[in-house]
């Protein structure tokens, strides 16, 4: 794993949030493994990128990487230490400080005692075993539009041959990173496993389209329709639904569908689905129609661009 983030991502430390989203969205696109097989320097890239697209994306994670709290993989840095810490009132003999006539190797024992010995590696001068948090494991995963709208589950199979289920919480969005804890690398001395990272890629629909907890369509209808009025079939991310038209509606008028969209954050409430009209002309109008449309254009002609000159 690259030790700088940015670097991993092809940007420079002040990149704003939208240049992390956007350079991470490219280097999934380019070098994710299921579309450069074989490629191990594609897969490196898929995965430094992975790995530090999660730790930017986090407001906190990134102040504290930036203020050198934790490294790239999200875990704590060692606090420094030097001799000089253990001097002074709050010092490890009692508060006296180390005096001049102090056995240098004693120095050197007491600063091991309290480091956890050996540079916290374990074993002799006073150290406990060594025990840390395994290492995150970072996984992109590819859903449809509706799977993220209205939630579920999918199985991925992780590189070790293992299978992992993943619930896909309702209104998920794309980029989205869902953790589950202690899916990742086995920790050392007893210590917890790492944790399963799973950054979610929402595939486009051919018909829908999302705005926050909205969700968005364009909806046709026909001359008849737009003028008279009408009863029409409109879908809506959980199946169709009966949708009045107006007369007089034109092209361009939004109706709302009040909860029809997704899950708002929290889950309690739901988006509205708005959908947008537009009017469309028989692509081959009979000679009766174009007949009927000469009378009432001289008849009761208007002109809806009035004013805009």
């Amino acid at each position: 794993m690259s030790s700088d983030p940015y670097a991993a991502l092809g940007l420079k430390k002040s990149a704003t949030d939208s240049e992390i989203k956007k350079a991470y969205k490219k280097i999934v696109r380019d070098s994710h493994p299921d579309l450069n097989p074989g490629d191990a320097g594609a897969e490196a890239r898929f995965k430094a990128a992975s790995a530090a697209f999660d730790l930017l994306k986090d407001p906190e994670k990134r102040r504290r990487f930036d203020a050198g709290e934790i490294d790239a993989s999200g875990q704590e840095r060692p606090q420094r230490q030097y001799y000089r810490d253990f001097a002074g009132a709050g010092g490890p003999r009692g508060g006296q400080g180390f005096s001049p006539e102090v056995d240098p190797a004693d120095i050197f024992a007491e600063f091991l005692r309290h480091r956890g010995g050996m540079g916290g590696m374990g074993g002799g001068m006073g150290g406990g075993a060594y025990r840390a948090k395994g290492a995150d494991q970072h996984y992109t995963l590819d859903v449809t539009f509706l799977e993220a709208a209205l939630g579920g589950a999918k199985r991925i199979t992780l590189p070790d041959g293992a299978n992992l289920e993943v619930k896909i919480p309702a209104g998920a969005s794309d980029g989205q990173t869902l953790r589950l804890r202690g899916r990742g690398t086995a920790g050392l001395g007893g210590g917890p496993a790492g944790d399963a990272l799973i950054t979610l890629t929402v595939r486009s629909h051919p018909h829908f389209r999302r705005e926050g907890s909205d969700i968005l369509l364009t909806l046709p209808i026909t001359i008849d329709e737009a003028v008279l009025g009408a009863k029409v079939e409109a879908p809506t991310i959980e199946g169709t639904v009966s949708l009045s038209i107006p007369a007089g509606a034109s092209s361009g008028r939004v109706l709302r569908l009040r909860g029809r969209g997704v899950a708002k954050p929290g889950g309690q409430e739901r988006g509205d689905q708005l959908i947008t009209l537009s009017i469309v002309a028989p692509s081959k109008p009979d000679d009766g129609l174009k007949e009927f449309l000469e009378r009432w254009r001289k008849t009761h002609g208007e002109n809806p661009r009035r004013g805009m000159m």
